[in-house]
């Protein structure tokens, strides 16, 4: 057969329609994009045999899904994992997708270890993540774990205490009616479920108890102190009463100390 035409089409302007003839009249053989048509050089009076044109149309189907997944990266870096469950997704024939991912890989624009390093930086900045739980969506998105240990290794001590400290801070603000203790042991089990080490998780704390505010302390033991005063009134009293109180601020994290100055105080009010 020979090529007897080649025209482009109206809807997508990098694409190209070949008609074909066989001696005896025109048909509509098959369509290739650009690229392949200049990188085999199509031409009209051009022979082609049922070979040449079953290689054309299986290449032009891989540079479509080739194309496609380049709009997918587009958006963002993409992990190998990532791409080639895309291309299972589009149905891509299995026997493609070796050959879009090499010609990906060749181009650098599919690299784990850089997608790695890029995901660290970018966790780091913009979450209150830990490093064991950001090495562990690495691994969950198909990055070996050798290479999630080496890029999270970015995420030094002192970024993830500063982290950490901030973190403690900002949520010890907003729980100041509750014991010291129950603040510290609620923001400890936070910070292990957000993958913080225990060792950096420990040094945080440590330096929150040097600088620990005893006025806010004592305004959280008032309020506690009250609420459960005057819930237990209602059925106690005397020596029952204080008991019960003591027994509540004690269970919520307070001091002993603490406690019984509220219930003196309490006692010198009636």
């Amino acid at each position: 057969m020979k090529i007897s035409r080649i025209t482009t089409q109206k809807k997508n302007k990098n694409r190209y329609n070949i008609f074909l003839d066989d001696g005896q009249k025109e048909t509509y053989g098959f369509s290739v994009d650009e690229a392949i048509l200049v990188e085999y050089q199509l031409r009209k009076n051009m022979e082609l045999d049922a070979s040449m044109i079953e290689m054309l149309v299986q290449k032009d189907t891989i540079h479509k899904s080739y194309t496609q997944t380049i709009n997918f990266l587009s958006y963002r870096m993409r992990t190998k994992k990532e791409i080639r469950d895309y291309l299972l997704k589009k149905e891509v024939d299995e026997e493609h997708i070796p050959v879009i991912m090499e010609k990906l890989e060749k181009e650098n624009l599919i690299d784990d270890r850089q997608f790695a390093d890029m995901f660290v930086r970018s966790r780091i900045n913009t979450s209150s993540k830990g490093p064991m739980l950001i090495k562990k969506e690495l691994i969950e998105k198909g990055v070996a774990a050798d290479i999630a240990g080496q890029a999270i290794e970015s995420y030094s001590f002192e970024k993830q205490y500063e982290k950490v400290l901030k973190w403690i801070n900002k949520r010890m603000n907003q729980k100041k009616k509750d014991s010291y203790r129950k603040q510290l042991q609620q923001a400890q089990a936070n910070l292990v479920q957000k993958g913080f080490t225990q060792e950096v998780i420990q040094e945080a704390i440590a330096n929150m108890e040097e600088t620990k505010d005893g006025d806010a302390e004592w305004e959280a033991v008032l309020y506690q102190g009250e609420k459960l005063w005057h819930k237990h009134s209602r059925k106690e009293e005397g020596f029952y009463l204080r008991n019960k109180v003591k027994e509540g601020l004690y269970r919520k994290g307070f001091s002993l100390e603490l406690i019984n100055r509220f219930l003196n105080e309490k006692a010198e009010g009636e």
